[in-house]
């Protein structure tokens, strides 16, 4: 990163990888796989991503400051010892919550507008 500081809302909005990488990690760390099932679980199915786009944004987030690497690890016995974990950095979590937030605010537009809801085609 530069010398310049960043505030929360110059990262938004976040592309739906980032965003939901970032939701999953927000109970705690989890290493990749783990990080895959969370995704799938909140959206129901929905939203899912392969190794490729989960990993590489991964990446990304590391380089960002979003996420760091653990170096805390569970129990050799309970746990392979060859899988990463990631947590939010504090910057991190103030991102995920600015997008929810701005998220939030488009929702309520959106409902203002009677969009949401009932709406059957």
């Amino acid at each position: 990163m530069s010398d310049v500081t960043l505030r929360p809302g110059d990262m938004l909005p976040l592309t739906p990888a980032v965003f939901h990488i970032l939701l999953a990690l927000a109970d705690g760390e989890r290493h990749g796989y783990s990080i895959m099932q969370e995704v799938a679980r909140m959206t129901q199915g929905t939203f899912q991503m392969g190794p490729g786009t989960l990993y590489g944004t991964i990446k990304r987030l590391l380089e960002a400051g979003l996420i760091e690497e653990s170096d805390e690890r569970p129990d050799p016995a309970l746990d392979d010892e060859r899988r990463r974990y990631y947590r939010l950095t504090a910057f991190g979590e103030r991102v995920v919550q600015a997008e929810a937030a701005r998220l939030a605010r488009l929702l309520a537009v959106a409902q203002s507008k009677k969009l949401m809801g009932g709406a059957t085609s």
